[in-house]
């Protein structure tokens, strides 16, 4: 419980530190005819799709043993993830840009779990589509095929 309200109040702080009353230089950038969202604010991840060789897709949903969630201010981002069974903390915080229906997470920091892979690779890309409570993002490999999905519903 300590763990889980020093996490809150991290959070909190970051996102105090994070406000800027100047425009965001990162707007999501869309057709006039489509209606923009933002990402601002927390999102937690309901489940994650897997696509097989074969064109099975997995679905795995959220538990309690399995909880992440996302955290956007105008230009920051911040995400945790808990595993239960897993004694590693993982988290990663930087910079995002979402334009054209590419949402780019240049991570800076992060666990240390995290911090071998954004050490490797800072900047993660992800084709998104976004409503007013929810967003997926798409992992496609070369070919551009789905690899991987996540999706989030807005926490309200």
């Amino acid at each position: 419980m300590r763990k889980n309200l020093f996490f809150v109040l991290v959070l909190s702080l970051f996102f105090i530190g994070c406000k800027n009353d100047a425009k965001s230089t990162t707007p999501e950038v869309m057709d006039e005819l489509t209606e923009v969202h933002s990402l601002e604010g927390a999102w937690e991840l309901v489940s994650f799709l897997n696509y097989r060789d074969d064109g099975q897709v997995d679905s795995i949903k959220s538990s309690n043993d399995f909880k992440q969630m996302k955290m956007f201010s105008e230009t920051k981002i911040m995400w945790s993830r808990l595993r239960t069974w897993d004694s590693l903390d993982w988290f990663g915080v930087g910079d995002y840009t979402y334009k054209d229906g590419i949402l780019t997470e240049n991570l800076e920091y992060g666990s240390k779990a995290m911090m071998e892979r954004i050490n490797a690779d800072k900047a993660w890309d992800w084709e998104i589509t976004i409503d007013e409570n929810s967003f997926t993002q798409i992992t496609r490999d070369s070919l551009g095929q789905p690899v991987y999905a996540e999706i989030y519903n807005r926490v309200k």
